[in-house]
């Protein structure tokens, strides 16, 4: 998942506090200036599972500090090696 995240230009995880993302540790990558792809990263049972939200704040400052304004699912427990997984990132970046 290391290779997801420098290739798309994510941020490093840091805990969310806005309670959206249940406390779990998040990462973020800028679409505009307003729109952004966020990993959650939830840990159960001491594995990694990784779920994939576009996402609408006033500005990136906002991001793990307060709700954002619209919060979608795109995929829930990402798994690079799906197709399908991979193209939900693209279908944004590209």
């Amino acid at each position: 998942m290391e290779n997801v995240f420098r290739y798309y230009d994510f941020s490093t995880f840091f805990i969310d506090k806005s309670g959206a993302f249940s406390g779990n540790e998040i990462a973020y990558t800028e679409l505009n200036t307003e729109h952004f792809l966020i990993f959650e990263k939830n840990i159960e049972n001491n594995l990694e599972h990784y779920n994939l939200y576009v996402s609408k704040y006033i500005g990136k400052k906002e991001i793990g500090q307060k709700p954002p304004e619209i919060l979608q699912l795109l995929v829930e427990n990402y798994d690079k090696s799906l197709p399908e997984h991979r193209l939900k990132i693209k279908q944004y970046l590209y």
